[in-house]
C-alpha cells in the first residue's frame, strides 16, 4: 500500500560562504528546481 504525504516540506536555501567543489559559482535552490540531484556524501578514510 502507498503511503501519501500530506503538505510540502521546502529544503532551506544553502548558507552563503560555502566552498562548492566543481562549481564556477555557488549553487542556489532555485537553479536546481526541475531538475534530478543526486549528493554523494564521502569520508577518507
Amino acid at each position: 500500500m502507498a503511503t501519501k504525504f500530506a503538505g510540502k516540506v521546502n529544503a532551506p536555501e544553502f548558507p552563503h560562504g560555502l566552498d562548492w567543489i566543481n562549481t564556477e559559482s555557488p549553487v542556489q535552490l532555485k537553479d536546481l528546481r526541475g531538475k534530478l540531484v543526486i549528493l554523494d556524501f564521502w569520508t577518507y578514510c
